[in-house]
């Protein structure tokens, strides 16, 4: 077993730790206060290639693997955490499943402006009654004049406001209920309208936006089969939370890195208070837990990039780095005391920011249901049966 990453992964590793500390670092405090949205720094990671780490280059990407684009997601959120969850929605979310399930004309049309920059993409999978169950979506999608007619209404959609490529599923046999009857399509800014911006307990560098949309869209723009959009959000969804989990990862390291500095600089008692036992290990812990995170994200990273089953382990990496997160992020405002409860460090953003990737691609009770079904054979079954 070889845990060192490999020279590229720790150059693009390096890449994106500079770039976040002259571009991001200095102003996540004021985009979180400000609740900008920091367009300009999208440019600047297309121009190092980072809006497609993991497209191949005659698309238009970085052409690394998916353990290298884990780590600039994980150094990304480091910096700021809606940062972070722009960039994994838009490759993770969009670009990849395209890339995956479209056809030859699809990706060569869609991918190279995502892979680039030139546009950023949205999901478009959550309504106001389907969220965990993603099934019982009501936008619908009816054939008309070649095409397709599109209507209804989603909710929590990232980034859709500057958004330019949306991954939307819409059910297209009403006859058939529950996921048979959904299918997944390409659309365009201006075949969206944006009707909500959500204000946020965290994540506020990030946009949440309700949508809606009436519009006729060309056949072509059906993503893989008429029916199997479920099948293309769940192999999508198997991915996109290890990038979340990575995510949280980066979130509580930047947590961690402040609580540890200032154990040591912080005196009480005639002492720095790292050297009380209290202290050291709220630190022991933190970086254990963060340790173990890491290397679930990069077990699962590895797995999807062999194209090996990773659903388990995806799920139990965004299970357990997500509730880390969490928990650890409150131990950082903790070693800070009263400090960590304002807004003079920035440990109580990252508690903010953490929060959401317990809930977000799929909540901690959603994790536990598929690695249950999984370690029980009971996911199997249902592929079987269906």
């Amino acid at each position: 077993m070889d845990f060192d990453l490999s020279p590229e992964q720790k150059e693009i590793q390096a890449l994106t730790r500079d770039f976040v500390r002259a571009e991001i670092e200095p102003h996540a405090t004021e985009w979180d206060r400000e609740h900008h949205f920091p367009r300009e720094v999208y440019a600047k990671l297309a121009e190092l290639g980072l809006m497609g780490t993991c497209v191949p280059e005659e698309y238009g990407g970085a052409g690394a693997d998916f353990l290298a684009y884990m780590l600039v997601l994980e150094e990304l959120s480091r910096g700021d955490a809606g940062v972070g969850v722009t960039v994994a929605v838009h490759t993770s979310a969009v670009t990849l499943p395209l890339l995956l399930f479209g056809t030859d004309e699809q990706r060569s049309r869609f991918v190279p402006p995502l892979a680039r920059g030139e546009l950023i993409g949205a999901f478009a999978l959550t309504e106001a009654e389907a969220g965990s169950d993603a099934a019982a979506l009501r936008t619908s999608a009816t054939r008309e004049d070649g095409g397709w007619r599109i209507s209804g209404a989603k909710q929590f959609i990232s980034t859709a406001e500057y958004a330019g490529t949306f991954l939307l599923f819409a059910r297209t046999d009403p006859d058939t209920p529950g996921a048979g009857g959904i299918s997944a399509f390409i659309l365009d800014a201006d075949q969206v309208r944006v009707t909500g911006r959500e204000e946020k307990l965290g994540l506020n560098s990030s946009t949440t936006n309700s949508i809606a949309v009436d519009s006729l869209v060309d056949a072509d723009r059906l993503l893989h089969d008429e029916g199997k959009g479920f099948h293309v959000a769940m192999a999508t969804l198997d991915g996109g939370r290890i990038g979340i989990a990575a995510q949280a990862v980066g979130i509580t390291q930047a947590a961690y890195d402040v609580a540890r500095e200032y154990a040591k600089e912080r005196h009480a008692f005639g002492q720095p208070i790292a050297k009380f036992q209290a202290i050291q290990f709220k630190l022991a812990d933190m970086a254990t837990e963060i340790e173990a995170a890491r290397l679930l994200v990069h077990r699962a990273a590895w797995l999807k990039q062999n194209d090996l089953p990773h659903t388990e382990t995806g799920a139990k990496a965004k299970l357990f780095a997500s509730e880390m997160a969490r928990r650890q992020t409150g131990e950082a405002i903790q070693i800070l005391g009263g400090y960590g409860y304002t807004k003079e460090f920035p440990v109580e953003r990252y508690y903010r920011d953490a929060k959401i990737t317990e809930i977000y691609e799929g909540t901690s009770e959603i994790q536990r249901l598929v690695i249950a079904r999984s370690v029980l054979g009971l996911a199997e079954r249902a592929v079987s049966a269906s």
